[in-house]
């Protein structure tokens, strides 16, 4: 093949020098509008594992990188005048200028045309004039190519909220150093390695409000680099701050990062293909270092799959669009968790250091709770010491003999509840209630569930009057049998267990009259229907379901005395603990969501309007709940629909039922509109939660597929949430709780007398697997358990 790649940067350069070795009789040009070794930026940074791929693609180009690199095992975090250490990271940093000097050098070996100073604007005449079988568009961030052909590689650039500088200084550095620094206008943080014998990687990042708010948007170049030497004077020991951006003057030099996400990366003109590659396919924010992996990576495949499919090119570009476009979609999933993080540092600074180091390095969701324990046991070891003496003395409770306590197992306080650990099974609709009374299965699925290690139980959505049901089979309490039947399972649960049981109060609105989940989920009643109110007239399932009508001053009346009444008999049935279920798309959630709510009254309109009535059900719930019991409410926190409840509206709508008087927020998403489009992934809402929690400072509930202890400690350790409802995970197994406890090793968590026999038998055979993976692995039992959880 003759081959064009259009871009010098190290996806180009990689990519043409696998080429050529993979087929010598390949023609390879790589064209660059720069000199030769013109680059900006000081160094890069490649994991461990980046490495070892490397050494697999082409060992000496490995081998050069290997003998350049500067290795570090360590991160410190730097906040608030302390220092936190973690190990075991495995990073290398390198100089760009080194790093494409290697790859051209390969290149030059090998046979690889390398044209400098060549300006490519449309690619067409050069892959014409090269006679290009292949045209690779590697132009980097703001490729050419890619602009060119827009319509048909349909790229989604968005400039992101901060302002960063890349510098350098000769200040060497012996881990891979953050440092947060409070101004009077703002925050701002550092990034910091060592790439070489004399020189670090020095990156100032800010949010665009705090940058020009210091007044760095009017300064010159040397005025800026001035202003972040005296902002980090004491880190940078007498050393200054260099730039290699000499062309660029005053605030040019700070620029904001651009998330380039492709639809295609594949175009065909005529018979030949033109291939996006590395920055002009994706970005992946510097803050997880993962740019060059992703350029270098992509070059990896593209080559593997021409070797697996030879001369058929068009099979080659199919596959290596299929394989690759998954791991990148991972990659800049967990870089955007970062960058969002870093662009949000205000509301992470009320933690103390060691819970906000423990934010920082786990905010991609890609490095656990347990992985943090593979790579440095010492340091997860103090951590959860650390966050269990804290977690002791805000519950009033005397520390225990030892303090090595997964988070997840910390007590929590509220009010004059204490949780003795921090897992709640969800409330989940059953569907098993005659004429609105619970029996023997609900005695059976809550017992059960109460027995297996969990802190608390939830009932199901429980209807406050017969027309709020969601179906003819769920529970209610509005009837004396009601409380009677709930109070036998309540009673139960304190006599026999030491979990507490909550109740959540809920009105079905325009959800209501339909059938069971196996029935046909959200599809109307063939008959017995009964009337529907909702915030405005609507039909959930538009020309299905049946026509809500508008609910009016006498129904909200009626259905705020409703609340009352069975919040009422909810404390006469016993129960600890009270949630408003204000999400969903059920009546409550109708008035606060726009996609519901086109009230003219004063419960529509604007957000506080639109909360008025829901907050007045709360209010008038909460005065009749004993005052030393909690009560929460459950909130859509994003609808995943355009004009619908966002983020940002969560964290209002938190602040409002904080100031009624709620303890915890709920924070679920979704369910209003058959038109949303959530994103799905493990832990998918718990950045509602960390927002709502850190933000809008009340405790709040994460939910949504977290199903192992790793997923849970890690979100508990991280304040990302102070409790973890599981629901799934407790249906297949109602002892999740207790078996996850003995799947991480933890053995000081209480079973039930009777079930003891079973939880030795259990930690032994655990224990023996993990030791028979140790004899095979050369690694300790601990660490094949690490690696066990880790996945």
């Amino acid at each position: 093949m003759n081959i064009l790649c259009i871009g010098g940067g190290p996806a180009g350069l990689y990519f043409g020098l696998l080429m050529k070795k993979q087929n010598p009789g390949h023609r390879v040009v790589v064209v660059e509008r720069n000199r030769p070794y013109d680059t900006f930026g000081w160094g890069v940074v490649f994991s461990d594992q980046t490495l070892g791929n490397l050494v697999n693609a082409d060992e000496p180009t490995a081998k050069e990188i290997l003998q350049s690199f500067n290795h570090w095992d360590d991160i410190d975090v730097w906040f608030k005048g302390s220092k936190v250490t973690s190990g075991g990271h495995g990073f290398c940093g390198i100089g760009r200028k080194r790093l494409l000097n290697i790859l051209q050098k390969r290149c030059e070996a090998l046979g690889v045309e390398l044209v400098f100073e060549t300006n490519v604007e449309d690619g067409q005449a050069l892959a014409d004039f090269y006679r290009a079988d292949l045209v690779i568009a590697s132009d980097g961030l703001n490729s050419r190519i890619r602009s060119r052909y827009e319509a048909t590689f349909q790229p989604e650039i968005e400039a992101r909220q901060c302002r960063f500088v890349w510098l350098g200084t000769t200040k060497k550095f012996d881990a891979f150093t953050f440092d947060f620094r409070e101004t009077e206008h703002g925050w701002f943080q550092a990034h910091i390695y060592q790439y070489d014998g004399d020189t670090s990687t020095f990156i100032v990042e800010t949010p665009e409000s705090t940058w020009r708010a210091a007044g760095l948007d009017a300064m010159t170049q040397e005025d800026s680099i001035a202003f972040c030497e005296r902002l980090f004077a004491d880190r940078l020991e007498g050393h200054k701050l260099m730039s290699n951006a000499s062309h660029l003057r005053g605030s040019a030099m700070w620029i904001t990062f651009p998330r380039v996400v492709c639809r295609q990366w594949v175009r065909w003109n005529g018979d030949v293909p033109v291939v996006l590659m590395g920055d002009a396919a994706h970005s992946a924010h510097f803050s997880i270092g993962s740019g060059t992996k992703l350029a270098l990576e992509d070059a990896i495949e593209l080559a593997r799959c021409f070797g697996e499919h030879g001369s058929d090119i068009a099979a080659a570009l199919q596959a290596y669009e299929a394989s690759r476009s998954i791991e990148v979609v991972k990659i800049q999933s967990a870089a955007r968790n970062s960058m969002e993080w870093f662009e949000n540092v205000k509301r992470y600074t009320a933690m103390e250091a060691p819970q906000f180091a423990y934010s920082m390095l786990t905010r991609s969701q890609r490095l656990s709770h347990e992985n943090l324990r593979l790579r440095d046991a010492a340091y997860v070891a103090d951590y959860e010491s650390w966050f269990a003496r804290r977690a002791f003395e805000q519950a009033e409770l005397p520390l225990p003999g030892h303090l090595a306590i997964p988070p997840m197992f910390t007590p929590f306080k509220v009010r004059g509840l204490t949780l003795k650990n921090r897992i709640v099974v969800s409330p989940m609709a059953q569907y098993s209630a005659v004429d609105g009374t619970v029996g023997d299965y609900h005695l059976a699925h809550l017992g059960a569930r109460a027995m297996g290690g969990a802190a608390m139980v939830m009932a199901e959505m429980t209807c406050v009057s017969a027309d709020a049901r969601i179906t003819p089979y769920c529970p209610g309490l509005y009837t004396p049998e009601h409380t009677a039947a709930w109070k036998r399972i309540v009673d139960f649960v304190h006599a026999n267990t030491d979990a507490k049981i909550g109740m959540q109060l809920g009105h079905a609105g325009a959800k209501g009259s339909t059938r069971a989940m196996w029935d046909g989920i959200d599809q109307p009643l063939d008959t017995g229907n009964w009337p529907l109110v909702s915030a405005s007239e609507q039909q959930y399932l538009a020309g299905v379901s049946q026509l809500a009508r508008e609910a009016g001053a006498d129904d909200m009346r009626r259905i705020e005395d409703d609340f009352v009444r069975a919040t009422l008999a909810a404390e006469h049935a016993g129960f600890d603990w009270l949630e408003l279920h204000c999400a969903h798309g059920y009546l409550l959630s109708s008035f606060i969501s726009p996609l519901t709510n086109q009230r003219t009254d004063e419960y529509g309109g604007s957000l506080e309007n639109r909360c008025r009535f829901p907050l007045r059900v709360f209010a008038a719930m909460r005065a009749a709940w004993p005052v030393h019991k909690p009560m929460s409410v459950r909130i859509s926190a994003h609808d995943w629909v355009e004009g619908g409840i966002t983020p940002d509206d969560a964290v209002q709508i938190a602040r409002l039922f904080r100031q009624a008087g709620a303890d915890v927020v709920d924070c679920s998403s979704g369910q209003v509109s058959k038109r949303e489009k959530p994103i799905y992934g493990r832990m998918f809402q718990t950045p509602f939660a960390d927002r709502v929690r850190n933000e809008a400072g009340v405790a709040t509930m994460a939910v949504g597929s977290i199903f192992e202890a790793d997923h849970a400690n890690g979100i508990i350790a991280a304040g990302r949430a102070d409790l973890c409802a599981v629901g799934r995970p407790h249906l297949a197994n109602p002892a999740w709780t207790l078996a996850e406890a003995a799947r991480i090793g933890y053995r000081a968590v209480p079973w039930p007398r009777q079930y003891l026999p079973g939880k030795q038998q259990l930690e032994r055979n655990l224990e023996r697997e993990r030791q028979m993976a140790a004899a095979s692995s050369g690694l300790t039992p601990q660490q094949v358990a690490a690696k066990l959880l880790e996945g």
